[in-house]
């Protein structure tokens, strides 16, 4: 059991039998009444943020978190095949509980978070850049801009980027797996 006072960023906690990540808290005092805390919950399961009040010094419980390596192998019906780089073993896990999905290629390694006590797996998440190799994007014609312009390009895995006109089919490039953005060419 842990109290609103040992909130923290991160901090996997039940609520209502679902689990919940605290990806913001605030501490509240006002000059009248009780104080409280302001938080802003992800749900394990959905991803869906929401915000909720807590009263302070009110009980909550903690879920225990593990983070594993695991190395992504292929994909089949029951979802992305994942083996943990530890023991060897392989495990499905649905494409809803991994962030940054559409980036996932043959050979990446992401962090599991798995649940201490029953060993289920909570989320998978990619590193925060990876590096694709554009397979398709149309040629940039020069002084075609008057400001930062961008054009669609096609990846590795067959996600869509936004990337700059001087971007060519077969470079490399470095995306933010976060929100899919272009971070910058990648010379090999």
């Amino acid at each position: 059991m842990a109290t609103t006072a040992d909130f923290r960023n991160g901090m996997c906690i039940d609520v209502d039998g679902q689990y919940f990540f605290i990806v913001e808290f605030l501490h509240v005092k006002p000059g009248k009444g009780a104080a409280f805390v302001r938080t802003k919950l992800k749900n394990v399961t959905t991803g869906r943020v929401f915000e909720k009040t807590f009263n302070s010094g009110v009980k909550v419980d903690e879920v225990r978190i593990e983070r594993r390596p695991f190395q992504y192998l292929y994909q089949d019906d029951m979802g992305y095949n994942f083996m943990n780089t530890e023991t060897f073993e392989q495990f499905p896990i649905p494409g809803e509980q991994i962030e940054g999905v559409q980036f996932l290629k043959e050979g990446d390694e992401v962090e599991v978070q798995i649940h201490a006590e029953s060993g289920t797996i909570l989320t998978a998440e990619m590193p925060m850049h990876v590096v694709l190799e554009v397979t398709y994007t149309e040629p940039g014609v020069k002084g075609d801009t008057a400001t930062n312009a961008l054009k669609p390009a096609t990846v590795e895995t067959g996600a869509e980027v936004r990337v700059p006109l001087f971007v060519d089919t077969g470079e490399k490039i470095k995306v933010d797996t976060r929100d899919g953005s272009y971070v910058e060419r990648v010379r090999d």
